[in-house]
């Protein structure tokens, strides 16, 4: 069972990544919003798509940048040898 701190390194990685694969899909392949929802709630002129990117990718660089400084926090995964 992984403890509270890696626990919320694993959450914060995962977001990162899903986030990360959001914007990237949305800046492809904008219309799958529309597909999704049904219908085109910025009338057609891609504004709500790259505002959606632009949400996804500060979140995945938020969220990477938490689950590194937490990372960080827990210390070497391994004993350092003192050479």
């Amino acid at each position: 069972m992984l403890n509270p701190s890696k626990r919320l390194v694993f959450v914060e990685s995962a977001l990162a990544a899903g986030c990360a694969a959001l914007a990237l899909l949305t800046a492809l392949q904008p219309d799958w919003i529309e597909v999704l929802i049904g219908f085109e709630p910025d009338g057609g002129d891609g504004s709500a798509e790259w505002g959606l990117v632009a949400a996804f990718a500060l979140t995945a660089v938020v969220s990477g940048f938490l689950a590194r400084q937490h990372w960080r926090r827990l210390g070497p995964a391994l004993p350092q040898s003192g050479a």
